[in-house]
């Protein structure tokens, strides 16, 4: 009764509305909410949007730290796969055969992996910059531990919400789990899978940039240098190579989905 009580639509709006009213009184509204300069920086940077710096070595730049950042974001997933993948079948609890080692396979797995997405891979950063310095490898583990903690939760609630009745056909067939996992229960969540890794390389693309402000190079730092250096225009540069970028992954993630939706069907 208390679950539905509190699940129904009613209450949850209640609950958000006066949340967002105590977030009101925690504004010092009394200091001023805008900037009095504000408005005028927020009418040169939007036009410089209009006049980006396109000269050949801002481009060349540009083309340099897109790389890298594709490089962090593709490494830190490559990471975050290895620790999603294995965690997130443990964390479903498909290849467990007793009802206590099913328990102990779940409890125990998300705990860690709640452990791995509670801190922020910007924070993280900043952990394994003191850690080792300035090194590319910073950046890979900062978003490969995060990211492995999500893939890994994911992951593990699309194995465990397969549908059930292909499950007990191969069960009754005499398949044993491990089997009934491969040809069964990992072929129906890949597709969901899938997309859910693509989504995280794109936010893996943007956190890499994120990352590159604590000096690890990439978009990010060449942002940085500009905002500091009050050139909009060379800003709006890498802002744009940001954005073809996620764009480009976006385009490629679809076409790799109806790939595989075709061949499955």
């Amino acid at each position: 009764m208390s679950d539905r009580f509190l699940g129904s639509r009613g209450v949850l709006t209640a609950i958000l509305a006066i949340s967002f009213a105590i977030s009101l009184t925690g504004i010092g509204w009394q200091d001023g909410v805008l900037n009095t300069g504000g408005l005028s920086a927020v009418r040169e940077i939007a036009g410089a949007a209009f006049q980006p710096d396109l000269s050949s070595d801002v481009l060349q730049t540009g083309a340099r730290s897109t790389w890298t950042t594709i490089a962090y974001a593709f490494t830190g997933l490559t990471v975050a796969l290895l620790i999603g993948l294995p965690f997130g079948v443990l964390s479903s609890g498909a290849l467990a055969r007793t009802y206590w080692a099913k328990r102990l396979s779940v409890g125990g797995t998300r705990l860690l992996l709640a452990f791995f997405r509670s801190i922020h891979e910007l924070i993280w950063a900043w952990l394994f910059v003191a850690a080792i310095g300035l090194s590319p490898m910073a950046a890979v583990f900062a978003l490969g531990i995060p990211y492995g903690g999500i893939l890994g939760r994911i992951y593990g609630e699309l194995l465990h919400d397969v549908p059930d009745a292909p499950l007990r056909a191969l069960r009754s067939a005499g398949a044993s789990e491990w089997r009934i996992f491969w040809f069964g229960r990992l072929p129906m969540a890949l597709p969901d899978m899938l997309s859910y890794t693509f989504y995280r390389l794109e936010c893996g693309i943007r956190s890499a940039a994120i990352l590159s402000f604590v000096g690890l190079g990439g978009l990010g730092h060449n942002i940085q240098i500009s905002l500091q250096d009050i050139d909009y225009g060379r800003m709006w540069t890498f802002l744009y190579f940001l954005v073809a970028l996620v764009v480009i992954v976006d385009i490629w993630s679809s076409m790799l989905r109806r790939r595989v939706a075709i061949e499955q069907g």
